[in-house]
């Protein structure tokens, strides 16, 4: 099943910035934990962590896997949530109150998120 993002929705990840500042090296070395379910497993558990980067001016989120694995997903600037950074298998987000569930192949991770309604100028449907 595939979820799409509505188009009313924007979307930010939380405690995220793509200011282009260097990300502290003991939040990166402790990173923050969330809710992932990596190699088809079907319960989802807090047990890998988040380092954030920024590479061509763009965010990137490395999720790293309990098995040493990891998935790079590169935020979105429009708003729309995250794409897969690497490979070939796309990622797919379905937006809940307060998170997203992101799923590129058989790994699924919640992530943080804060959601906010378009306004009219940030929708394009201004008025002259």
């Amino acid at each position: 099943m595939r979820a799409l993002v509505p188009a009313t929705c924007l979307l930010a990840l939380a405690a995220c910035s793509a200011s282009g500042d260097a990300v502290d090296g003991e939040a990166v070395a402790q990173g923050e934990t969330i809710a992932c379910a990596t190699g088809g497993a079907a319960e989802l558990a807090p047990v890998c962590t988040v380092e954030r980067a920024v590479e061509d001016g763009a965010l990137i989120l490395v999720i790293h896997h309990e098995d040493g694995g990891f998935r790079r997903l590169a935020v979105q600037g429009d708003g729309s949530g995250v794409a897969a950074a690497d490979g070939a298998d796309p990622a797919q987000i379905t937006v809940y109150d307060g998170e997203i569930a992101v799923t590129v192949a058989a790994d699924r991770y919640i992530l943080p998120a804060t959601i906010a309604a378009k306004t009219a100028e940030t929708a394009g449907d201004a008025a002259p």
